[in-house]
């Protein structure tokens, strides 16, 4: 695949998919940053990566999740209690229409 070149037709595609209105002189940077971007990527992609082991996570630690492990927690009891008026284990609260 030869070089890419950011050229004034990328660069209209780029504002109509990106919903941009450049003036001159910013089209002008935008078009020169891009090119410094995409040669960058020609030099990463003149790298040898052959025997290198593609990076999941920085850390070796595995799963590091608590085991899910039913519990009884029923405190609703505890809830009520603080109510200040409840019926069969129910909040009571003004009726509202």
């Amino acid at each position: 695949m030869g070089k890419i070149v950011i050229d004034d037709q990328v660069m209209d595609n780029v504002e109509i998919l990106a919903k941009l209105s450049l003036t001159g002189e910013e089209r002008a940077q935008a078009m020169e940053k891009m090119q410094e971007i995409l040669d960058y990527m020609e030099q990463l992609n003149t790298l040898d990566t052959d025997n290198v082991e593609p990076l999941v996570n920085l850390y070796d630690r595995g799963n590091v999740f608590r085991d899910d492990v039913i519990e009884d927690n029923d405190i609703k009891s505890e809830i009520v209690a603080g109510a200040p008026k409840q019926k069969d284990g129910q909040y009571m609260v003004p009726k509202t229409i």
